[in-house]
């Protein structure tokens, strides 16, 4: 069964700095592009980022300077380095294949971050 596990969220203050891991299992992580997804609290699901399988990456323009999207495809694992970070980045942030979820039931926990001071 496919299975994406988020991690590397947390609390942090405005203008700080976190870095998210996406670690992928049963899947053939290298031959799909990816991408990181956040939801608020009362939000519809929004893609943050792209990254295709060779590694050409696309940003919402909200984060875009901000955030870094990147993969090591030996891992299997794709990771979101996000800087300047603002209280509204607050959400729960998750990692699925792109532009459609590889299954309808393949999304994990996430990650939830928060941003306040």
């Amino acid at each position: 069964q496919v299975q994406l596990v988020e991690s590397g969220g947390g609390l942090v203050q405005p203008g700080g700095s976190l870095r998210l891991s996406c670690a992928a299992s049963r899947i053939a992580f290298s031959i799909y592009d990816m991408g990181w997804y956040r939801q608020a609290p009362g939000k519809q699901r929004e893609l943050v980022a792209s990254i295709t399988r060779g590694g050409i990456t696309n940003y919402a323009d909200s984060v875009k300077g901000r955030f870094t999207i990147s993969r090591d495809n030996a891992k299997h694992t794709m990771y979101l380095q996000m800087n300047s970070l603002k209280p509204e980045d607050t959400a729960v942030y998750y990692c699925n294949t792109y532009p459609n979820p590889i299954r309808a039931d393949s999304w994990g926990q996430g990650t939830q971050v928060t941003v306040s001071s």
